[in-house]
């Protein structure tokens, strides 16, 4: 825990280093102000819980976690997964499974899980966040068109479906801002600038739309002030409340009716599988971006202090307003790029987030909806990852390609858990199926060059060659081939040389064959079995027996032995 200050205190950083962090930190700053804004808004809550979480936890994270350069706040990832739980609890148990994410996130770390992403397969990636990218980009036209709905309620295909109904009632007043936005988002990187796209975009369409709205009574589009209203401590306003963010139990804000949620055993229990599946997707996001910012910055991070730093972070948020943040690739690399290398980065982009809540609230609720439904529409395009998602149906292989596929699918018309869900269990199916196809079982052919020194192997001993991983799919398939003996065999010997794993249905499968050539008087010989996995069949039952079950180390000596054993037979 805190291995990431641990570090950068010890490194001894000099003033440059310091001056280079603090520019770094008010760069990722001024580009985290209006997505943890967005975001929010996508995930259901009103713009302030973003700005919320992008201060607490990207300061507390940044302290107390694994990586010197994640930057940690809201991201797309998170919404398709937080408006649901909004629409059912409310902002209170949106808050409540948080705050039970973060201890989950703890546990994770704690338990050393910090390996997480290497066994979460790309397709299962590339899946579901392509399909998060689908399902935030829908959402945002209602916005960006001006579409007249009261609500997008339903599923993914209810939703779409009053899209495209309200289509005919697009606004073309809120369509100009957002295309005026969208189209400043697409063309400023070509002009190479240091300024942020986004913050001149957002900046350009605010003006234009407050100018339009001052030349004609006509002009009307809806603003963060417009559209969101607060009531706090008796004081009451449009858009963001100018106060510093302020400590209260997330049971006490309100659920889906409007009443404070209130805290019981029945709650949790409704929430804790959506507080898995916030923990879960946070993992993989923070240790994703983690993985990223060490190929880029050439640090080394440390992965289960990130789980825990993670943990904590999710832990304090909700405590002051804050909704689930994970570490943020696009916000991390645009710290590295700003000459990010300390945790210092992190803490100067929340104290800006924090000074600009006090300063900036009343020209912040100027910016139109539409121009933030244009900035997450490219947020959703980025985040699509539509590139690697074709390259891999072009490239992939036939079983990768069905799970990603599947993937998409599943998250745009269900949800991401059940999307990954199914998406890692089909993965592992796969994976077995190819894993059996590795290991072979075959009949030594009777002129080996391992029988030379013996001559021609006798007609009434075989000889089996059992190549790869013996577990519960491929030792059925071996107990098959090795159980159609001829009726003159006598003694087997299982070349087992090339065995790197038994588990307990290769043992049961070893035990069967054992079974079934004593009932037949049958002897056995396992060549060069690894010694730990001797000492697993002796366990299981397996062992020395004369004349029944012998050991040999090489395929020459097998042969002897079971010559030995045949005379031995005969002699009888």
């Amino acid at each position: 825990m805190f291995s990431a200050l641990r570090k950068s205190l010890s490194s001894k950083p000099t003033y440059s280093d310091f001056q280079s962090n603090i520019l770094a930190g008010l760069t990722v700053g001024v580009i985290a102000l209006p997505l943890s804004m967005a975001l929010a808004i996508a995930s259901g809550v009103p713009p302030q819980h973003g700005l919320y979480t992008a201060i607490v936890a990207g300061i507390v994270i940044a302290i107390s976690g694994g990586s010197k350069v994640n930057i940690s706040g809201p991201t797309a990832a998170f919404v398709v997964v937080l408006l649901p739980i909004v629409h059912q609890f409310g902002i209170g148990g949106l808050l409540v499974s948080g705050f039970m994410a973060g201890i989950i996130l703890i546990l994770m770390g704690v338990g050393k899980l910090g390996k997480l992403i290497e066994i979460v397969p790309y397709p299962v990636v590339i899946g579901f966040t392509a399909g998060i990218g689908v399902v935030i980009a829908t959402f945002q036209i209602k916005d960006f068109l001006g579409l007249d709905i009261e609500a997008l309620d339903g599923d993914y295909l209810e939703k779409l479906s009053l899209i495209i109904h309200a289509l005919p009632s697009v606004d073309w007043q809120e369509l100009l801002i957002g295309g005026l936005t969208i189209t400043t988002l697409l063309l400023w990187p070509r002009l190479h600038s240091k300024i942020p796209g986004h913050l001149v975009a957002l900046l350009l369409g605010s003006v234009v739309a407050w100018l339009l709205s001052q030349m004609s009574q006509d002009f009307s589009v809806a603003t963060i002030g417009s559209r969101f209203h607060y009531d706090t401590n008796g004081v009451t306003g449009n858009g963001i409340p100018p106060f510093l963010p302020a400590f209260d139990w997330p049971w006490n804000l309100a659920g889906a009716d409007g009443k404070p949620i209130g805290i019981s055993f029945e709650l949790v229990k409704l929430l804790l599988p959506s507080a898995i599946t916030i923990a879960i997707l946070g993992a993989l996001e923070s240790l994703l971006c983690a993985v990223v910012a060490d190929g880029m910055s050439g640090k080394k991070h440390n992965p289960n202090d990130e789980l825990i730093g993670q943990g904590i972070g999710n832990l304090i948020a909700p405590l002051f307003g804050g909704i689930p943040a994970t570490a943020a690739i696009a916000r991390t690399t645009a710290n590295i790029k700003a000459g990010g290398t300390l945790p210092l980065s992190s803490v100067v982009h929340g104290l800006f987030i924090l000074a600009s809540i006090l300063a900036l609230t009343p020209l912040l609720a100027y910016i139109p909806m539409a121009s933030m439904a244009a900035l997450l529409l490219v947020v959703a395009w980025n985040m699509s990852e539509a590139k690697h998602f074709i390259r891999t149906i072009k490239i992939g292989p036939r079983d990768d390609v069905i799970v990603l596929l599947l993937c998409f699918i599943l998250t745009v018309l269900f949800d991401m858990t059940i999307a990954v869900a199914v998406g890692m269990g089909l993965a592992a199916m796969l994976f077995i199926r190819r894993s059996i196809s590795l290991t072979n079982t075959t009949r030594v052919e009777k002129n080996h060059e391992a029988f030379r020194e013996h001559g021609e192997l006798p007609d009434n001993i075989s000889a089996y060659d059992i190549n790869g991983p013996l577990f519960f799919g491929s030792a059925q398939k071996a107990l098959q081939v090795i159980s159609q003996v001829t009726p003159d065999v006598r003694v087997i010997i299982l070349d087992m040389s090339k065995v790197n794993l038994l588990d307990m249905s290769a043992i049961i499968a070893m035990e069967s064959i054992k079974d079934s050539l004593e009932k037949q008087k049958i002897g056995l010989v396992i060549n060069n079995l690894q010694p730990r996995m001797i000492l697993k069949l002796r366990r299981a039952g397996i062992r020395y027996k004369p004349g029944r079950i012998q050991f040999s180390r090489t395929l020459t000596d097998g042969v002897s032995i079971a010559k030995q054993m045949l005379e031995s037979t005969e002699a009888h």
